[in-house]
């Protein structure tokens, strides 16, 4: 049965980019978060045994551990309860740090492992059945990997599609609300969406209302949308395709879009993020290397 009228606290769970309007707590996806951050005893928390990460590095190790003692744990660990105590599930380096320095306390996301299992069987049902619109089920698919702290790849395999096609539907939360709400009323479809997406986002409402006084069809927008993006990009990125390989690597790891700006030798590399929860989650990913 899918779990719908459940929708307290729907702000502290979807990405900022969402709105109510978009996605109503009505929703079988605005299942509540308890967001409150504890604070608990270092000793009190048992490592994550599933850490794939073992070897720490020590100079990695002492600058976090002289940037907490200065300005504290900026970010929230994540653990479980287990037993009389709390596992961990992501936070392994601040938890070393803050033994190091014997803080008296943490502060911890508690997480119920089990609320992540029924989120998974009622987005399966409710996908299956067709209950969710794409702007929700991409809502869904933000909340598994950002609020238990999954990669995309494990997201895929546990709901049985691919890393592009999960991929794909997290885009549309980068949309503007206007294209958002316009694929919940059923006005264009989520793959004119999709394409949508693909566009620098000072063109995707020019595109979108464009489309849509139209009546394109996907096929139109795509046509429309190489005029718009593809052939300046290819310009841009031609003399330096290395640039674009790299560019793309991250993406696909990260699961956000990344901008790499070269200048001269050096240059600055930008990624994006929508939610806290999103931001927690590539933090994490990248202090741990995977």
């Amino acid at each position: 049965m899918a779990h719908r009228g459940l929708g307290r606290g729907l702000s502290s769970l979807i990405p900022k980019r969402v709105s109510p309007a978009v996605v109503p707590p009505t929703s079988p996806v605005a299942v509540p978060a308890a967001d409150q951050v504890h604070h608990v005893p270092p000793e009190h928390i048992a490592p994550n045994p599933h850490q794939p990460r073992q070897d720490f590095d020590h100079e990695g190790l002492e600058e976090l551990v002289a940037s907490i003692k200065q300005h504290g744990i900026l970010q929230p660990l994540v653990a479980t309860r287990a037993g009389g105590g709390f596992q961990l599930i992501a936070g392994e380096r601040r938890l070393r740090a803050a033994k190091i320095l014997q803080l008296p306390t943490v502060p911890v996301l508690v997480r119920d492992v089990q609320r992540q299992q029924q989120l998974e069987l009622a987005l399966i049902e409710n996908v299956q059945r067709q209950n969710l619109n794409s702007i929700e089920e991409a809502v869904a698919y933000q909340r598994l990997v950002a609020e238990f702290n999954l990669t995309q790849e494990q997201l895929a395999d546990r709901l049985g599609k691919s890393r592009p096609a999960i991929a794909n539907t997290l885009r549309l939360l980068n949309l503007p609300e206007e294209i958002q709400r316009a694929v919940v009323s059923g006005k264009i479809t989520a793959g004119t969406a999709r394409v949508i997406a693909g566009l620098p986002s000072d063109q995707q409402l020019k595109l979108f209302r464009k489309a849509l006084r139209q009546s394109w069809t996907v096929r139109a927008v795509e046509a429309a949308a190489r005029l718009v993006s593809v052939r300046p990009y290819r310009r841009r990125q031609a003399g330096d395709p290395q640039l674009d390989a790299y560019r793309e690597q991250l993406q696909q790891a990260l699961g956000t879009k990344v901008r790499i700006k070269k200048s001269g030798p050096g240059g600055h590399i930008a990624i994006d993020f929508f939610s806290d929860e999103e931001l927690t989650a590539l933090v994490s990913r990248l202090s741990r290397g995977g």
